[in-house]
């Protein structure tokens, strides 16, 4: 990508990119070390300093070895022939993005900024091309299809795991069990960033592909691009994330070193069957129904419905308001700009 060679709102959407990987990497890459930290298997820097390199080497490698999620991604929606138009709206939807991620953030609530990438990429071709000309239905689908199975899939994995490791260890005395899944977590909780890398990176390496026009570069990808989308993400890891560790972490649901484990492990497979099959997902939500379905596997009382019902309604409204920001501000910015 030669960032000279772009038009001014093409450098725009990309700046607006970036930021949004930013505010990924500080929102959703903490939800992966959560219960790491909370159940003391890492201290807070050094789970953190491990998500954000492991989270670099998630999109990196990825992005060579399997690049469907971005092709989703990147051909999911169009903003039409007009270059400037298309920059115009792609840069709408970004600004939806971020405004929708920040707020969540401020107030340490986990949201998906796959549903809102999704939501807010949909509005902006709804306003751009007055109507559903611009949507791509079966990749549209696949994404909405994506978002949903994440879910079941975690917390189905997240209860069965936790389940079957009470099994196994029923007779192991509880000093040994501890030890072994201190270390356990530590490399759940290292999976778990790099697939949130490799799932959340290739949907930004998706849209900075709409920003330079370079859609039919998705299979071979600009290691400019992927070099770009990894070291911001990582940078947005370091950045640190304490409300939403503690949201995720200690008030949804507590967790035992070897449920934690569970839900790290059942979220990472997860992520990697989506990943693989090109469907973009919620990290968020695949690791917090993880989470739910290993607490649930002990007792249904480990569980803060209050919390819950929180969550689950941000992911409720996220869609609709990005959707309806992107579209309104896609409108705004076109009689504007």
């Amino acid at each position: 990508m030669d960032l000279l060679s772009l038009s001014p709102s093409n450098v725009f959407s990309v700046i607006l990119t970036v930021a949004v990987i930013f505010v990924n990497g500080l929102t959703d890459a903490p939800n992966a070390v959560a219960t790491c930290i909370t159940t003391r298997c890492l201290t807070l820097k050094k789970a953190v300093a491990m998500s954000a390199i492991l989270n670099f080497a998630g999109v990196s490698t990825m992005s060579f070895v399997n690049s469907s999620v971005t092709e989703t991604i990147s051909t999911m929606v169009s903003f039409g022939d007009d270059e400037k138009g298309a920059s115009v709206a792609l840069c709408a939807a970004l600004f939806s993005i971020v405004l929708w991620a920040v707020l969540a953030w401020y107030f340490g609530i986990p949201t998906s900024e796959s549903h809102a990438l999704i939501a807010a990429l949909t509005g902006s071709a709804l306003a751009i091309n007055n109507g559903f000309d611009g949507i791509n239905k079966n990749e549209w689908s696949k994404a909405i299809y994506g978002l949903f199975t994440s879910c079941i899939i975690g917390f189905v994995l997240g209860f069965i795991i936790c389940r079957l490791v009470l099994i196994i260890f029923k007779n192991t005395k509880r000093h040994k069990a501890e030890k072994t899944f201190k270390y356990a977590q530590i490399f759940a909780a290292g999976a778990m960033s790099f697939m949130h890398g490799a799932q959340d990176g290739q949907k930004f390496i998706g849209v900075l592909l709409l920003c330079t026009g370079a859609i039919n570069e998705a299979i071979s990808i600009s290691p400019f691009i992927i070099l770009l989308c990894s070291g911001v993400m990582a940078l947005g890891t370091l950045s640190g994330g304490k409300k939403i560790i503690k949201a995720v972490g200690m008030d949804m649901v507590k967790l035992e070193k070897y449920q934690g484990f569970s839900a790290d492990i059942s979220a990472s497979v997860a992520l990697l069957f989506s990943t693989v099959f090109g469907s973009p997902v919620s990290t968020t939500h695949a690791k917090t129904t993880a989470m739910m379905g290993a607490g649930a596997a002990k007792t249904k009382r480990s569980l803060n419905p209050a919390i819950i019902k929180d969550i689950i309604l941000t992911w409720v409204l996220t869609f609709p308001c990005c959707g309806l920001i992107g579209f309104v501000m896609t409108k705004v910015f076109l009689k504007v700009l």
